[in-house]
């Protein structure tokens, strides 16, 4: 591979992205993919103080433009630290959650205005795109189940939201799907993890040009 192959993670919360994932890694390993994982927010050490500001669940009070913003400036001390080097050495990059996510949330669940959001991302990323993304989809009842029932599980400020904004942040996501359905692809997480995996991998390996 010559290039970096970059490929977003993005689904609702409890949606099993980060489970998928780690089934996947030693799939990938096997056929000899250099990969690099990292999440939004985070993924480097400025990104990650900012993540903890984003997501403690005392901050309550946060106005959803600085919500906005405060994802903005980890993504791009993200990109310029991490992502863009590793893509640069021809690898692949495995992102837990990206531009998406902040259509999906602060757009269409916080209500703010997608093209300014849309811009700020640009302004982040310098019009980076990921070749692939990966949309897990599932009921926002179920996601929320799963979350609740599994204990080791981060709880962090988003899940403590109402119901409401985690169904305006699954239209979003589908509405998303609708307007770049050749970027983003549409994995159904209600199945079981092997059967996401599987599915997860199909795609995965037909889009990268990998023999199954």
């Amino acid at each position: 591979m010559s290039k970096g192959f970059l490929v977003s993670l993005e689904g609702p919360e409890g949606a099993g992205k980060t489970s998928v994932l780690e089934a996947l890694l030693p799939i990938l390993e096997e056929k000899g993919v250099e990969v690099l994982t990292t999440r939004e927010p985070g993924g480097v050490l400025i990104g990650e103080k900012i993540r903890e500001v984003i997501l403690d669940p005392s901050h309550t009070q946060m106005d959803p433009k600085t919500e906005l913003l405060l994802y903005i400036a980890s993504r791009r001390q993200h990109l310029v630290e991490k992502v863009l080097p590793a893509l640069a050495a021809g690898k692949v990059v495995i992102m837990d959650r990206f531009i998406d996510s902040s259509l999906a949330y602060q757009g269409f669940g916080r209500g703010l205005d997608i093209e300014a959001i849309d811009w700020l991302n640009q302004f982040a990323t310098d019009g980076l795109k990921p070749d692939l993304t990966l949309y897990f989809d599932i009921e926002v009842e179920e996601g929320l189940a799963r979350i609740a029932a599994n204990s080791d599980r981060e709880v962090n400020r988003l899940d403590l939201e109402g119901l409401d904004l985690h169904k305006k942040v699954r239209q979003g996501y589908l509405s998303l799907l609708d307007k770049e359905g050749s970027r983003i692809v549409k994995v159904d997480a209600s199945f079981p993890l092997e059967q996401v995996v599987e599915t997860t991998k199909a795609v995965l390996f037909e889009r990268m040009g990998l023999a199954k």
